[in-house]
C-alpha cells in the first residue's frame, strides 16, 4: 500500500503508485502523478499538470509545479516532467512550463540537485547533473547531461549549457557555455576544460586529446569563431573514436544565436 503520513493532503484525483511515500503535512494536487519507489518528504507541495518518475527522493520542503513566475501565464495547462532517480533537496522550487515555449519544465533522470535549487518555466535537464546550493536557472535554460553548476551559479533566461561543462561557485552565466569548459566570474570567462571530470568518466586519452585540441581552437590561438569551427571539424580525421565528441561540439556551436553568444 502506497504510505502516506496522516496529516498529508492527497486529492483523490492523484495518481500515485503503490509504493509511494508521502511525509508529514505535504499537499499533492489532482493532476500529479508519481512512479514506484520515490519518496516525498514532509512539507513539501507538489501540484500542476506534473509527473514524477520511478525512484526519485524528495526532500522536506520541495514545491514542485507551481505556475510559472511569467506574468504572461494565463492558466494553460503546461507541465513539469521529472524523471528516475533523481535527488531533490530542501526547498527546491521547479515550475511548469509556459505557452510560450513547449510547454514542458523537464529534468532527466540521475540528476543530484542541492538545496534550494530553482528551475524556472520551460528549463530542460538532461542526465546526470550535479546543481550545488541555490543554483538558480531562469525560463528557457537548457542544460546537457553530466554538466556541473557550483553553489549560487545564476543563468540568464535562453542560455544553453553544454554536456560535462562545469561553473565555479558564484558564476553569472549570460552567454551559452560549451560542452567540456569550465567557467568562473561574473560574467563567466572559460577557464579550462573539464578534464578530470572526463577521466573520471571513462574517456580515453585519445578523447582528452581532442578535447584539449578543442579548447586551444577556441581559447588559445586567438581565432575567430568562425576558424575556430573550421579547425575543430578536422580533429576527428585522425581520430574515428573521438567523432561524437567533435560533432557535439560544433552542433553546440552551431546553435549557439549570434545574440546570446559563447562564453569565451
Amino acid at each position: 500500500m502506497t504510505t502516506i503520513h496522516a496529516t498529508a493532503l492527497v486529492d483523490p484525483a492523484a495518481e500515485l503508485d503503490s509504493s509511494v511515500t508521502v511525509g508529514p503535512y505535504t499537499v499533492i494536487g489532482p493532476h500529479v502523478k508519481i512512479g514506484a519507489g520515490t519518496t516525498v518528504g514532509p512539507h513539501c507541495v507538489i501540484e500542476g499538470h506534473t509527473t514524477i518518475g520511478q525512484d526519485n527522493r524528495i526532500f522536506q520542503f520541495a514545491s514542485l509545479g507551481a505556475i510559472p513566475q511569467d506574468k504572461k501565464y494565463a492558466g494553460e495547462p503546461c507541465e513539469l516532467v521529472i524523471g528516475h532517480r533523481n535527488t531533490i533537496r530542501e526547498f527546491c522550487t521547479f515550475n511548469i512550463g509556459s505557452p510560450g515555449d513547449v510547454g514542458v519544465t523537464r529534468v532527466g533522470d540521475d540528476n543530484w540537485l542541492m538545496a534550494y535549487v530553482h528551475l524556472a518555466h520551460d528549463c530542460q535537464v538532461g542526465n546526470q547533473t550535479i546543481f550545488a546550493n541555490n543554483s538558480q536557472l531562469a525560463g528557457h535554460v537548457h542544460v546537457g547531461d553530466w554538466a556541473i553548476l557550483g553553489g549560487f551559479t545564476v543563468v540568464h533566461q535562453f542560455v544553453r549549457i553544454g554536456a560535462h561543462s562545469m561553473t565555479a561557485m558564484c558564476t553569472l552565466l549570460f552567454a551559452d557555455l560549451p560542452p567540456f569548459v569550465m567557467c568562473q566570474g561574473q560574467p563567466a570567462a572559460a577557464r579550462s576544460m573539464n578534464f578530470e571530470g572526463l577521466r573520471r568518466r571513462g574517456y580515453s586519452p585519445e578523447r582528452i586529446s581532442a578535447v584539449k585540441a578543442m579548447h586551444k581552437a577556441l581559447y588559445r590561438d586567438d581565432l575567430t569563431l568562425q576558424a575556430a569551427r573550421e579547425r575543430i571539424a578536422e580533429l576527428d580525421e585522425n581520430c574515428p573514436e573521438c567523432t561524437p565528441d567533435v560533432q557535439m561540439m560544433l552542433t553546440f556551436l552551431e546553435q549557439s544565436s549570434p545574440q546570446r553568444g559563447i562564453v569565451r
